[in-house]
């Protein structure tokens, strides 16, 4: 949920910078999640007002999480040093969705890069990706 909390609360219209796969993920888990259950409020209020689908709680969910959504894949499309431009790729017909799905789990490129620091490294955090042996042990 904290995950979820960072894109909405803390960068909701930041397109600069860089976001680790967790913290993707973890968002798309938790909006999906209420996503569904804005879906059912939404179909729930209609039957019991007797509109058949005249509510408009899921549409405003989606347009409140559209921006975060975008700046999330944004700052993602930079982690693995590449323009946020490319989360247009999906126009490509047929392989655009396959391409974009493959950077966004696509690891991080070590090190800085022209949008910053690496995120694994600056929130004190690690993903398995992170653990090397040292021959020295």
């Amino acid at each position: 949920m904290e995950w979820y909390l960072k894109v909405v609360r803390d960068n909701y219209a930041n397109f600069s910078g860089r976001a680790r796969r967790k913290e993707l993920w973890m968002f798309v888990l938790f909006n999906s999640i209420f996503g569904i259950a804005a879906m059912i409020l939404d179909h729930v209020t209609s039957l019991a007002m007797g509109n058949h689908g005249d509510s408009a709680i899921y549409m405003i969910y989606v347009l409140a999480t559209l921006i975060p959504s975008l700046a999330v894949i944004v700052r993602r499309l930079h982690d693995v040093d590449k323009s946020g431009w490319m989360f247009l790729i999906p126009l490509i017909p047929l392989v655009g969705n396959i391409w974009l799905l493959v950077l966004l789990v696509t690891d991080s490129k070590p090190g800085e890069n022209k949008w910053g620091p690496n995120p694994k490294k600056v929130d004190g955090s690690f993903d398995s990706g992170d653990i090397t042996l040292d021959e020295n042990i």
